[in-house]
């Protein structure tokens, strides 16, 4: 079975640990090899489960839980385009050897949408095959290189913006130390960009910038004087056309990319900043489901098509959250919002364990709220507004049967008197 102990008597599905922290080099390959080697629990009917000794069926219900909680982020039409454009992009720069500004891109949506985990999954994707290629092609070091080869890294931007602070996040990333001067920071990101061969810099939470503060400013001005080292920028963030990042910006009518001029040239106090060339991005968005279609009712179906086949709920039965008044129900109650969706579905998966259900209905899932944690390190921007769960409506009440009158003392006229 697949969550029988192995000979060290751990059980597979447990992490050893804590979770991988992919703004450090070491997290971010820790969770690149690991991200796909989740086993969900095995399929038993009630018999088999009723068959297991006390013990195995605790550590199945663990299992089954763990299974819930590590769906994964399931492909939608939306993150496929957003996977599609992001691997070419990555793929096409890093084969482009001539010297020079190279295109960037930008992913921009509403809060849990999977902006982060489709833009890390779509990096990790591109970095298997690079590195494949790197070691067949190159597999010694380097001349001028390190041996170290850090194909992509991921960093978030600091709260409170500054070039001093981006550069530190970024050399935290490679483990680098940090010199005590601006100059020296910005000289340390670029040599280990460049000796480590990293060909993709992912920012996320980018709309942590504020650009009403100089130092914002001169933060994003920074971030595209990267792009001239052979870098794919990939910024991640809320809602981006409205940020301001793309303030002073155009998009090109023939290739649809925007066109970003430096913000300021000469008040910057970051003597290495603003440059007067103009930088590329695509900029794609990732959207919630949208039910107001016949194309968006078939994708969120599909979707949770996806989910339920995933689900480990004894009396579960196909079409459970695919029929019915299920799937207008789930819409309701997380306006398509991939995020939410598996957030309620966890509890829901959850609770119908605990309560013995063992499925879930539109009336089980009407009483579970959907909270958000991990809030603490969140921007503001990136908490979506929670639909306020609906009540079911009720079922309609059987018409009362109007009492009748009491026609004892009716004089009905048709009776002789008595005594006649």
């Amino acid at each position: 079975m697949a969550d029988r102990p192995d000979e060290s008597g751990i059980v597979p599905f447990l992490r050893a640990g804590s979770a991988p922290d992919r703004t450090r080099r070491e997290g971010w390959q820790q969770w690149r090899g690991q991200r796909d080697l989740f086993i969900p629990a095995s399929r038993l009917s009630l018999e088999e489960y009723a068959a297991l000794s006390p013990r195995r069926r605790g550590l199945h219900d663990i299992h089954r839980t763990a299974t819930h909680m590590n769906i994964g982020l399931l492909e939608t039409p939306m993150s496929a385009k957003v996977t599609k454009l992001m691997r070419a992009r990555l793929r096409n720069n890093a084969l482009n050897f001539g010297p020079g500004t190279r295109d960037g891109l930008m992913i921009s949506g509403g809060g849990y949408l999977g902006k982060t985990e489709t833009a890390c999954a779509a990096a990790a994707a591109f970095e298997d095959v690079w590195r494949d290629l790197h070691h067949q092609l190159l597999p010694p070091p380097v001349e001028g290189t390190r041996d170290l080869f850090v194909p992509v890294a991921y960093c978030r931007t600091p709260v409170r913006a500054t070039p001093k602070g981006l550069c530190a996040t970024i050399l935290d990333f490679y483990g680098a130390p940090h010199p005590k001067t601006l100059n020296g920071l910005i000289r340390a990101v670029k040599d280990s960009l460049r000796d480590h061969r990293t060909t993709a810099l992912l920012l996320d939470d980018i709309t942590r910038l504020r650009l009403h503060r100089e130092d914002d400013q001169d933060t994003l001005d920074l971030i595209r004087e990267l792009m001239d080292l052979n870098v794919t920028l990939v910024l991640i963030g809320v809602n981006i056309p409205r940020s301001g990042l793309v303030r002073g910006g155009f998009a090109d009518a023939s290739t649809g990319q925007w066109i970003v001029p430096p913000i300021h040239a000469s008040k910057s106090h970051n003597p290495a900043a603003a440059t007067q060339t103009e930088r590329r991005f695509d900029l794609v968005d990732l959207d919630p489901f949208d039910y107001d279609t016949s194309e968006g009712m078939t994708a969120f179906i599909e979707h949770l098509a996806g989910i339920e086949d995933r689900l480990r709920l004894f009396r579960a039965w196909p079409g459970m959250l695919t029929e019915g008044e299920m799937p207008e129900y789930l819409y309701r109650r997380t306006r398509g919002i991939v995020g939410l969706l598996k957030r309620l579905i966890e509890d829901g998966s959850s609770d119908a364990i605990e309560s013995g259900t063992e499925m879930l209905t539109p009336e089980q899932l009407a009483a579970i709220p959907i909270r958000l944690g991990n809030l603490a390190d969140r921007d503001p921007s990136e908490i979506p507004e929670i639909p306020t769960a609906e009540p079911l409506p009720a079922q309609p009440k059987p018409t009362a049967r109007r009492r009748g009158r009491n026609t004892v003392f009716d004089d009905r006229g048709d009776r002789a008197a008595g005594g006649a």
